[in-house]
């Protein structure tokens, strides 16, 4: 497979999932804000920008409507949910050769329905936007493993959309990792990840603090957990490579996905909440590196692709 198209396909797993988490967190935050008469708004717009790694004006007082416009409806914030269906669609455009005509047309009727979901979204609620948003990036998920083969290219969306799940998961649980082990916000964390109803099955509606973190980071079957979504993006890298040795070589990024796989596969029972930000903090970093090692050993010889920061697009940093 050429290395852009490579790249593309990457990159569009990485835009879609980011979009779609965006999406989530913001309308768990909207419904609170909303529900909550005496809640701050803005301290919890400026918690939810904080979590998503923007770092906007500190004059700004923010609500729940400026906090939309910002992270959803404005094209010209670089991170944002149009911006990112955006990026998404011109990474589409330019790799149709390895994409179906199905995963095609979603970003693209997807990109050309904002407006509309927009509109919608002005005159009765932001939910409008952003289930429009959760649903596109379904049915892209469905499309784009029913329509497209599961070779390479396929691989190389999965590696992607992985890597960013991981991150946006670590991000959730940094934003409540000094709460109360009996805090209601831990629902919050569930409602974003999609998993309330299924932790509830699980934990059969037992609402802990331990119980939910080891639900988001070590569940083996739930496909928005920490490890699940490292072992996804393991195994296909490790298909990516298909370079035979007999004693065991790996790229860097393979090794550094297997290390926070196995870290989290072998640890203590009850060590989990020791030291649990730092250990997010180290898998969040660990999702960097591994970024910029798929992009340096991938993508290009003298170039490479990768995070400008926590919420930009990727831009063209010289390999040093």
């Amino acid at each position: 497979m050429l290395a852009r198209n490579a790249e593309s396909l990457y990159w569009i797993g990485r835009y879609v999932e980011r979009a779609d988490d965006i999406a989530r967190i913001l309308d768990v935050a909207v419904h609170q804000l909303l529900e909550e008469p005496t809640a701050d708004p803005n301290r919890a717009a400026r918690l939810v920008l904080a979590v998503l790694g923007f770092d906007p004006d500190a004059s700004a007082d923010w609500d729940v409507w400026s906090l939309a416009e910002y992270l959803a409806y404005d094209r010209d914030v670089t991170g944002s949910i149009a911006d990112l269906i955006s990026s998404a669609r011109e990474n589409a455009r330019g790799a149709r050769e390895v994409t179906s005509s199905e995963m095609w047309e979603c970003l693209n009727s997807t990109y050309n329905g904002l407006s509309d979901a927009e509109r919608r979204a002005r005159r009765l609620g932001p939910h409008e936007y952003l289930a429009y948003v959760k649903n596109r990036a379904a049915m892209f998920a469905g499309l784009a493993d029913a329509t497209l083969s599961h070779d390479d290219g396929y691989r190389y969306l999965l590696v992607g959309r992985s890597v960013e799940r991981v991150d946006m998961t670590v991000r959730m649980l940094l934003s409540r990792a000094g709460d109360r082990n009996s805090s209601p916000s831990w629902v919050s964390v569930l409602v974003s990840a999609g998993a309330h109803d299924t932790y509830l099955r699980t934990y059969r509606g037992l609402l802990d603090a331990e119980n939910v973190v080891e639900f988001m980071v070590l569940d083996r079957l739930f496909p928005r957990s920490i490890f699940h979504a490292l072992r996804v993006a393991e195994v296909n890298l490790a298909e990516l490579e298909k370079r035979p040795s007999r004693v065991g070589e790996q790229s860097s990024a393979l090794m550094m996905l297997g290390r926070a796989r196995s870290s989290l596969e072998f640890l203590e029972p009850g060590r989990l909440l020791v030291d649990l930000e730092s250990r997010l903090l180290d898998i969040q970093a660990t999702c960097r590196a591994v970024s910029e090692s798929i992009a340096a050993d991938n993508f290009h010889i003298s170039q490479y692709v990768a995070w400008a920061d926590a919420n930009a697009r990727p831009t063209v940093q010289e390999v040093r």
